[in-house]
């Protein structure tokens, strides 16, 4: 019996059968995949980087950061980064991963490079021509070195996700937790080798990873990596590869949406399906793709913690039920109370899971640890509830935390950037309703000297990421707190700027 790792899902795909395509770039067929796979493994091994260690990826999107990622999570662990964080950003996570190497292409990478912990190996990495990796890296090789098969347990990749009130949580997934979810969603969509899916999710997120990439190979069908989504060239790229299907968050199906006159666009006439997830879309958005691209849409739930997927509306004749995000796949969920009761069918309360891509536990963090699980279950910190055959519908989230169209962004790393400034005294950020993102970020701050809204949103640009930067940034008295002292995020936003 195959052992549940990552490269196993490999195997899957005919050698001669294309597994990774970049528009007007490279190609890789299966056979190529699987050699520059355990070529960069082996390369990586013999900079002295083997099992447990954190191999930090700062790559856009391509065949490349494809192969860094199956390697890296051979040889070590992958840790695939935003290339968009901000200098003291990538220092944190650098940090708190606590990064044996830093994989970046050819001079490119400078911010990472420059908070990169001491003694980490550098590495640029890139394809040539002939579809062969090219490493390059000052770090001392030992030619003894060879990548050690990694086992079903080994930690394979370290995302982060974040809380609202303490520091972002380092998610360990393990290779059977990764090998189950990317099987699971196959299942759930019918994936087969004549499938191809667009992937114009970034793969530094568990969705673009899994439900777009690792998700093909285990059927041994093919992936099309642009290098970023873009409207302009979306159908174009769907057209010129046969796309049969495409994953996004709501924002991009809007983004799509917004540029269609109402005529079914070329390169969509091979689609069997639309998948949405990582956040609610909307009923008339949902109605609105199926009538303009002609394919069913699929809403998905799917979370860091869960490898990804956990629930999905079924891929027809099943039912798809617009407002909710479909039945479970593959794991159980159910609704929980504060006191860890489970409630029957049609009653509110936490949503918790169970299953073989559930995360056993965070890093480092036992008392996260504590508050996330309850009798074997994981509490998700979505609100929602069950109705009679199993549907889940989210109504809300436990957390405060900001989804700016699928992004998930912590406020406490937007309340510490503007607490840099010399004049604000106390900063809260929350998200504030949006037409088209869903949630923007805004934030309330107090002064303790001379500053302007534009002068702080500037301010934050320097140091956070373009997605975090506030659009609005309210200058105020004081910032109401309850009668413990404790600072709601949820009333500050209220108060501020309600919500419809």
């Amino acid at each position: 019996m195959a052992r549940e790792i990552l490269n196993q899902l490999l195997e899957q795909g005919s050698g001669d059968d294309v597994a990774v395509v970049v528009p007007g770039g490279a190609s890789l067929t299966y056979s190529k995949l699987r050699e520059q796979v355990a070529f960069v493994a082996e390369a990586l091994a013999r900079l002295g980087l083997g099992r447990g260690d954190r191999i930090a990826l700062v790559l856009p999107n391509s065949a490349e950061s494809i192969v860094l990622f199956l390697a890296a999570a051979t040889t070590g662990t992958a840790a695939p980064l935003n290339a968009a964080y901000k200098e003291d950003e990538f220092r944190f996570y650098l940090e708190d991963i606590e990064a044996r190497a830093l994989v970046v292409p050819p001079g490119q990478g400078e911010a990472a490079r420059r908070a990169a912990p001491a003694g980490a190996a550098m590495v640029e990495a890139s394809l040539d021509s002939s579809g062969r990796m090219v490493l390059e890296s000052p770090a001392p090789r030992d030619a003894s070195r060879s990548a050690a098969g990694p086992a079903e347990d080994d930690v394979a990749l370290v995302l982060h996700t974040s809380g609202t009130t303490s520091r972002p949580k380092l998610v360990p997934l393990r290779q059977r937790n990764l090998f189950f979810s990317a099987q699971n969603i196959a299942r759930t969509y019918g994936l087969a080798p004549d499938d191809v899916a667009l992937c114009v999710m970034p793969l530094f997120h568990i969705h673009g990873l899994m439900a777009s990439t690792m998700a093909t190979f285990s059927s041994g069908g093919t992936v099309v990596v642009p290098p970023k989504f873009d409207p302009m060239t979306f159908w174009p790229a769907a057209h010129a590869h046969g796309a049969t299907w495409y994953s996004a968050v709501p924002t991009i199906h809007q983004m799509l949406l917004m540029r269609n006159r109402g005529e079914r666009p070329a390169g969509s006439e091979k689609l069997r399906f639309v998948r949405s997830s990582s956040a609610a879309l909307s009923p008339e958005t949902m109605r609105q793709l199926e009538s303009r691209f002609g394919a069913p849409v699929l809403e998905a739930y799917g979370m860091t913690e869960a490898s990804h997927q956990m629930a999905s509306n079924p891929l027809p004749p099943g039912e798809r039920r617009p407002g909710t995000v479909g039945v479970s796949t593959g794991i159980r969920i159910g609704v929980m109370d504060e006191a860890g009761a489970m409630q029957p069918a049609g009653t509110h309360g936490e949503v918790v899971i169970q299953g073989a891509s559930v995360i056993d536990g965070y890093a480092n963090n036992p008392e996260a640890n504590a508050k996330s699980f309850t009798e074997g279950w994981f509490r998700t910190g979505d609100q929602g509830f069950l109705d009679a055959d199993g549907y889940l519908s989210l109504v809300g989230r436990l957390k405060e935390m900001i989804n700016r169209g699928g992004e998930k962004i912590a406020p406490r790393e937007i309340d510490d950037a503007l607490l840099q400034h010399p004049a604000v005294g106390e900063a809260v950020a929350f998200g504030s309703p949006h037409p088209t993102w869903g949630e923007e970020v805004a934030a309330a701050v107090v002064l303790k000297g001379e500053a302007s809204e534009k002068e702080l949103i500037a301010f934050a640009r320097g140091r956070l990421a373009e997605y975090k930067v506030p659009r609005k940034v309210y200058i105020v008295e004081q910032i109401p707190r309850t009668a413990t002292g404790k600072i709601q995020r949820r009333s500050v936003a209220e108060a501020l700027n309600p919500r419809p």
